[in-house]
């Protein structure tokens, strides 16, 4: 049977709509840290890292809602729909993403259909993975030598039914950043290509950003293709691509391993 409010009404629990930052557990919000700590149950990205995940209590519930690309994970109706029918039973759900839950994270949408189920809710914002990628990677997003500006786009929308505007992503005075381009890499190469953007324009591409094993494979926008057939690129990976990538090997200071020695220390001097 279908649950009927009044307009205005409010009804259930409250859920929060939480970003997970770029993958470093540091890097999560000290008020998402608080909001996690609460949580009855939690619905969660598969871009979450396993360090958050840590950080939920034993006792709730947690369910994994997927959102990978070329894996299988449940339809954004489906997830939805969960989300009204816990927070109609319980009283704290956390909807988990990682990076920001509105930059492709499809927050709004969820939002909308608790809106719809008279539902209370909160938004706490997360680092997004374009500006955790970009700082442990060593390349800003904008330098006034560089690139005076920034786009974020998706590489895996709909390229038939809404065609990428290649003219606009070809401005050489503008960082490009593509969430979710790996599977269509050949075809962005060609875009802005074709569009003008030169083909020894520097790009990198980024894997598992802010962790441990995080990689950075860096070249040309010629190359693209080729540099995300690496088979030792492991998802999730985002691409850069402009004049600040040039920028990558003078700026960089993330050395994972060295982070992971010095986590480890710490950890022997606390026994």
């Amino acid at each position: 049977m279908d649950i009927v409010t009044l307009p205005g009404q409010r009804v259930g629990g409250k859920v929060w709509l939480v970003g997970a930052g770029p993958g470093d557990v540091e890097l999560l919000t000290l008020k998402a840290y608080r909001i996690l700590q609460t949580a009855d149950v939690v619905l969660y990205d598969a871009l979450v890292s396993d360090d958050i995940m840590a950080l939920v209590p034993q006792d709730a519930e947690k369910i994994a809602v997927g959102k990978r690309a070329g894996k299988h994970s449940a339809a954004q109706g489906e997830i939805n729909q969960l989300l009204v029918t816990k927070a109609y039973t319980k009283q704290n759900v956390v909807r988990l993403k990682g990076g920001d839950p509105f930059i492709f994270g499809r927050g709004g949408e969820e939002l909308q259909t608790l809106v719809e189920a008279g539902l209370a809710f909160e938004v706490v914002p997360g680092i997004t993975a374009a500006s955790g990628t970009s700082a442990y990677a060593g390349i800003p997003l904008t330098h006034r030598d560089y690139a005076q500006g920034v786009t974020f786009i998706t590489g895996h929308c709909q390229l038939d039914s809404r065609p990428m505007d290649w003219d606009g992503y070809a401005n050489p005075n503008n960082t490009l950043v593509i969430y979710m381009g790996i599977l269509n890499s050949a075809l962005i190469k060609e875009g802005l290509i074709k569009a003008g953007r030169n083909k020894n324009t520097p790009v990198a591409i980024v894997s598992k950003a802010t962790t441990q094993d995080q990689r950075r494979f860096i070249g040309t926008l010629g190359e693209l293709d080729k540099l995300a057939k690496n088979p030792e690129l492991k998802m999730p990976a985002l691409m850069i691509i402009g004049e600040v990538v040039e920028l990558a090997d003078s700026l960089n200071w993330f050395n994972p391993q060295e982070s992971q020695d010095l986590q480890a220390k710490h950890a022997l001097s606390n026994l």
